[in-house]
C-alpha cells in the first residue's frame, strides 16, 4: 500500500495510508499501496504504535472474508486446506501503517495456524520508517515482519544484509516469475542476490470524486464525462473554478500536496536521478512540473488546505468541505473507512495528463529475529491470490501480481461504495501501463520535505520563487543529511 504520502501513504500509503505525506509539520501524505497511497501516512502528531488485531471469526464458515481461501498457501502458487501442525506458540509482530488489508484476514489464518498470534502493530508512517532504521542500526528491537513503504525501499534495501534473504527461502526465487518485472526489482539488491521483501501492490492513479457535489455545482455526473473535463491538469484547475463558482464558494480539493504526488508519479523522472550508480537530486524537471501545477491549484483559491490523516480531513470527507482528489487504488479503503456514511455519492473518474503511480508497499523480514519461518509464511500467505483479491476488494489494494488482473475475481469487481464503478478495470488497466520512476535513498525524506514548504504556500506563509527557492534548499537539506 504508499503509500507515498501527501504530506508525504506510497498505498501509502499505501496506504491509507500510504499515501500520506511525511510531513513533520502535520501535512499530507499520502507509497507508495500503499497505498499503498497510500501514500500513506498518518498524521505524525497522532498517538502510533498500537497494537491490534482481529478478535473474532467472520461470518464465513473458514473464518475467512469474502473471496479469501482458507488454504494454507504453503507454496508461491499452490495452497493446501489442511491445518499447519501446531508448534509453540508464536506472537508474529508485524508493524505497517493505515489499512493493509489484514485485520480482517487474521481470524482464517489463525485457525490454521492454531500456535501463531499475529499482532499487527498499526503506526505513523513515517515513524515506522524511521523505528526501523533505528532497530536495524541497534541490532534488536525490530519487528518480525516489516512493511516498507516505495518511498523508502532504495533506503533499506541498500542495507540487504540487515535483511532476510527471502531467495534463501522455500519457494522465495518461485515469486520473482508473479510479480511486476519492476516491482521485484524495487526491492532486490544492486547485485541481484539479495531479495529483501514481497510487493504488496502498486498504486495506479485515478481520481475519487462526490458526484452529488459535483450535481449540485451544475457540472457532470457521469464518470465518463467527468473524465472528459479534464484531460489535462490546466483543464482539472479549470473545472474547480467552475466548481468553486457554481457551488458558492466550496472548495474543490483537500490539498495542494496532493496535487504534488500524482502529479510528480506521471513525470519521466522524480526527485531524484542515476546515473553511473550515484544518485543526483533534480529539482528542476518533473519536480518543477509537479510544483507549478500544485501552485496553481493554491492560486486558483481550489484546495481546502488540510493535512492528510488530520481528524480535520478525515470529517472533511463527511461534511464534504471538498470535491475531489486524487485517488490512488489504495485511496478508496480510506475513503471508506473515513465517510461510511456517504457511500454511493463517491465515483471514480480518470486522472488528469493520464498514468502515474502513487505508492505501493513491501513486506520485509528484518534478521535476528526468532520467528523467521512463522513471518514468512504469514507472507507467503497474504500474498496468494485468494488473500489479494480478498484485500483489493476490501481495500482497494491493488496487488502486484498481472496474472491476477485478468482474474474475473478482481477485473470484474464493482465496488458499491463508488456508484458500482468498474474498479477493477479501472486500476488494473492503469497498472499495466505504468513506467515506474526511480527512486532514490533519499526519497522518502527529500518528498518530505518539499511538501512541507508547499503546505505553507496553502498556509499563506509563503508564495512564488522565494517558495520554490526554499522547496530546493530543503530538498537539498534533505537528500545531503
Amino acid at each position: 500500500m504508499k503509500a507515498s504520502p501527501s504530506g508525504v501513504s506510497h498505498r501509502g500509503s499505501r496506504r491509507w495510508l500510504r499515501a500520506a505525506v511525511l510531513v513533520t509539520v502535520g501535512a499530507l501524505t499520502v507509497a507508495s499501496c500503499s497505498s499503498k497511497k497510500t501514500s500513506g501516512a498518518a498524521d505524525s502528531s497522532k498517538p502510533s504504535n498500537t497494537d491490534t488485531s482481529a478478535s473474532s471469526p467472520t461470518s464465513s464458515g473458514s473464518g475467512a472474508p469474502s473471496g479469501a481461501t482458507s488454504t494454507g498457501g504453503s507454496g508461491a502458487g499452490e495452497s493446501s486446506s489442511a491445518v499447519v501442525a501446531s508448534g509453540p506458540p508464536v506472537t508474529l509482530k508485524v508493524n505497517v501503517w493505515g489499512d493493509f488489508g489484514y485485520k480482517a484476514l487474521l481470524p482464517a489464518y489463525e485457525k490454521l495456524h492454531p500456535n501463531v498470534k499475529v499482532v499487527l502493530n498499526n503506526g505513523d508512517y513515517s515513524q515506522q520508517h524511521q523505528n526501523l532504521q533505528k532497530f536495524l542500526v541497534a541490532g534488536s528491537g525490530a519487528p518480525d515482519i516489516s512493511a516498507i513503504d516505495e518511498g523508502f525501499i532504495v533506503q533499506f534495501r541498500n542495507q540487504a544484509d540487515k535483511f532476510v534473504n527471502l531467495l534463501e527461502l522455500p519457494d522465495g526465487p518461485a515469486f520473482e516469475a508473479k510479480y511486476l518485472p519492476w516491482k521485484w526489482k524495487q526491492s532486490l539488491s544492486a547485485d541481484g542476490k539479495t531479495q529483501i521483501g514481497l510487493g504488496t501492490d502498486v498504486g495506479g492513479q485515478a481520481m475519487c470524486y462526490r458526484s452529488d457535489l459535483f450535481k449540485a455545482a451544475g457540472l457532470p455526473t457521469n464518470r465518463d464525462e467527468v473524465s472528459a473535463l479534464w484531460p489535462t491538469w490546466d483543464a482539472f484547475i479549470a473545472t474547480g473554478q467552475k466548481y468553486v463558482q457554481g457551488s458558492g464558494g466550496k472548495k474543490f480539493v483537500d490539498a495542494a500536496t496532493n496535487v504534488f504526488q500524482p502529479v510528480l508519479g506521471q513525470q519521466p523522472a522524480g526527485l531524484i536521478s542515476n546515473t553511473d550508480g550515484k544518485d543526483t537530486l533534480t529539482m528542476e524537471g518533473g519536480p518543477k512540473v509537479a510544483w507549478d501545477t500544485s501552485a496553481k491549484v493554491v492560486a486558483a483559491g481550489l484546495s481546502a488546505n488540510l493535512a492528510s490523516f488530520s481528524t480535520e480531513w478525515n470529517a472533511a470527507f463527511k461534511n464534504g468541505k471538498f470535491a475531489v482528489l486524487a485517488c490512488p487504488a489504495w485511496m478508496m479503503g480510506g475513503i471508506q473507512t473515513a465517510a461510511p456514511g456517504t457511500s454511493g455519492k463517491w465515483d471514480i473518474a480518470a486522472i488528469p495528463g493520464g498514468g502515474g503511480n502513487w505508492g505501493g508497499s513491501f513486506l520485509t523480514i528484518p534478521k535476528g529475529g526468532k520467528n523467521v519461518d512463522a513471518a514468512w509464511e504469514f507472507i507467503k500467505w497474504v500474498s496468494q491470490p485468494e488473500q489479494q483479491i480478498a484485500i483489493f476488494k476490501s481495500t482497494g489494494i491493488l496487488p502486484s501480481q498481472p496474472a491476477l488482473y485478468d482474474d474475473p475475481a478482481l477485473r470484474d469487481f464493482k465496488n458499491p461504495f463508488f456508484s458500482n464503478a468498474p474498479v477493477g478495470v479501472i486500476f488494473t488497466d492503469t497498472a499495466k501501463k505504468l513506467t515506474p520512476q526511480y527512486l532514490g535513498k533519499k526519497n522518502g525524506p527529500v518528498s518530505i520535505a518539499v511538501q512541507n514548504v508547499l503546505r505553507k504556500v496553502e498556509q499563506g506563509k509563503t508564495s512564488g520563487d522565494a517558495a520554490w527557492s526554499e522547496a530546493k534548499k530543503q530538498a537539498e537539506k534533505a537528500f545531503s543529511g
